[in-house]
């Protein structure tokens, strides 16, 4: 992996990232998540209808000798095998939930702003731990800036760290993850029927 130049990627896809809504209404939403699978990696992307949850499209995408996991260059483990997955969809939604960081990351380009970078996709990361910054009465922030939010979504567990990928404002983010959860599930729902089928597929193989 050359790190140098991941990095230079990253600062100027970061340029690109917008913090503005790219949707007028959001009747789909999508949820995408990897497992590991051996050496291998397995990409799991699910659309589902509002607010029954119902999927109505999904796609999965097995990796072959990923990249190996770095802090802060996760998307170039990831990114590939989601992107693949992606693209089998017969269905898009408006939004599309990603496991992992947006722009709470340390160069403002997290799995979840690089995808909807690439894919021009509106974004949300959804992390399950606080990968960099400082919280402040529930607001992440990085080098002095709101970057995201820490949400409690259940009862006596851990909270979950939520920040815009791309084309989804830091309010629209924070609003969008409170909607999606779902009693007793810590992760919005989209993520969590993409870990629960991609965990299923794991099991198949």
């Amino acid at each position: 992996m050359d790190l140098f130049e991941f990095k230079r990627e990253q600062q100027r896809l970061a340029t690109k990232v917008q913090l503005q809504n790219g949707f007028s209404t959001v009747t789909k939403v999508g949820g995408a998540a990897c497992v590991a699978v051996g050496k291998n990696l397995l990409a799991c992307v699910v659309v589902c209808e509002l607010p029954s949850f119902t999927v109505v499209d999904k796609a999965f995408y097995l990796l072959h000798d990923p990249l190996p996991f770095q802090e802060g260059f996760g998307a170039y483990r990831e990114m590939p095998a989601i992107i693949e997955a992606y693209n089998q969809l017969s269905v898009e939604p408006d939004v599309l939930f990603v496991e992992g960081e947006g722009i709470a990351h340390p160069r403002g380009l997290g799995i979840a702003s690089h995808l909807g970078v690439v894919l021009k996709v509106p974004t949300i990361g959804v992390a399950d731990r606080l990968h960099c910054g400082t919280v402040s009465e529930g607001k992440v922030l990085v080098l002095g800036e709101v970057r995201g939010f820490e949400v409690v979504t259940r009862e006596f567990a851990k909270p979950v760290y939520v920040s815009p990928g791309n084309m989804v404002s830091l309010a629209s983010a924070l609003k969008f993850v409170t909607e999606m959860i779902t009693h007793p599930h810590k992760m919005p729902e989209p993520i969590h029927l993409a870990n629960k089928l991609a965990r299923k597929m794991k099991e198949e193989k």
